[in-house]
């Protein structure tokens, strides 16, 4: 069996030990939702380029018009400059949770024309918005850019990494708090980072017992709690709620299969029904041997070559697995290592074990 199957199953195998069930915190299952980031984007000019901008780009250029013309300047008409040093981006950045003007967040730059390389080059002042089409954050800075792109004359090139995209470490200038209802809002929700009735339960039942009859299941995914108003009350008491210890419900029964690389993970609650697995394969060889002929002496014969073919089959003998009713991971792990499947094998074998009925759990490509 190759190394890295045998390395797979023992990781496997060694999931199946019987193991009690490890305790979480609230706060690592599930978050508030008036606890949340946004999303921001905006449109901007970089600047200061080695030649690697967007040279007369048509967007680029009605955006340096516009700069332009903030300072006074205004551009001839019909006059559209070769912007080699400049280049036209789009600018994200994900605004936390409780950000106050004044702070200072990270921005991502990355170019949306033929801009070969940001390296070098600096942003000019633009604005951030939200969803909401308000302003959040003004960015501007200096890139700092982890890829290098090479040209020769030859037309020959080298690209390490990716230098069309670039950071500005607080880059980013917080101009507009975004409101959240956290102080006000008369109930407050957790949502679960993956639905499960059976955790959202226990979440509700462990917050009740510890500060009275204040939480509420609402889906498998949210758990109401009603909090006293205010922001010092509150915060003081979602910290605590944070910290509370549960025990969350076992994983469903889920196979994931990284159909490029092969990976095959399945996890402990994976189940079987009564099936059996043969497993084998048929070789089939042809072997070309071609043989030069040579015509007998002082004859007018030509030399030819002769075909010469050898046809081989091998089948190694197939076994055969039986699994008992509801058998478990440590059985299929077995039963599979004991065949001497090679993760393209496994894959195979599940699927069709899941297309028989016989695979009780949710089949998950990736």
């Amino acid at each position: 069996m190759p190394r890295t199957l045998q390395i797979i199953v023992m990781m496997l195998a060694a999931l199946t030990a019987a193991v009690p069930a490890q305790a979480e915190r609230v706060r690592d299952l599930g978050s508030f939702q008036s606890v949340r980031s946004n999303q921001l984007t905006g449109y901007g000019i970089v600047v200061g380029l080695d030649g690697s901008g967007d040279d007369g780009f048509a967007y680029l250029t009605q955006a340096m018009r516009g700069t332009a013309g903030r300072f006074g300047l205004q551009l001839p008409p019909g006059v559209n400059p070769a912007l080699k040093n400049a280049a036209a981006v789009m600018i994200t950045a994900d605004l936390p949770a409780f950000a106050k003007p004044g702070q200072r967040i990270d921005i991502t730059v990355s170019t949306i024309g033929k801009a070969s390389s940001l390296r070098g080059g600096m942003l000019i002042m633009a604005p951030l918005y939200g969803a909401d089409g308000e302003i959040y954050v003004m960015a501007q800075g200096s890139l700092a850019v982890g890829g290098l792109g090479v040209e020769g004359a030859d037309g020959s090139s080298l690209t390490v990494n990716v230098p069309t995209v670039g950071r500005i470490p607080d880059g980013g200038s917080v101009e507009r708090e975004v409101a959240s209802g956290f102080a006000n809002d008369p109930i407050l929700r957790w949502n679960l980072n993956r639905a499960d009735f059976s955790t959202a339960t226990r979440v509700r039942d462990a917050i009740n017992q510890r500060f009275g009859d204040i939480a509420s299941v609402e889906d498998g995914v949210t758990v109401a709690l009603t909090l006293p108003p205010g922001v010092n009350a509150r915060s003081s008491l979602m910290a605590e709620i944070e910290m509370v210890a549960i025990d969350p419900a076992e994983a469903v029964a889920r196979v994931v299969v990284n159909s490029r690389t092969g990976t095959v993970v399945i996890s402990s609650a994976v189940r079987l029904a009564p099936a059996a697995i043969s497993h084998g394969s048929l070789v089939v060889r042809v072997e070309e041997a071609p043989m030069v002929v040579q015509p007998e002496a002082f004859s007018r014969g030509q030399t030819a070559v002769e075909p010469s073919s050898t046809i081989s089959i091998d089948q190694p003998g197939a076994h055969i697995a039986m699994f008992a009713p509801a058998a478990s991971l440590a059985s299929v792990v077995d039963a599979l290592n004991a065949l001497g499947a090679t993760p393209a094998d496994l894959v195979a074998i599940l699927e069709a074990l899941k297309q028989a009925g016989s695979l009780q759990a949710e089949m998950v490509v990736i």
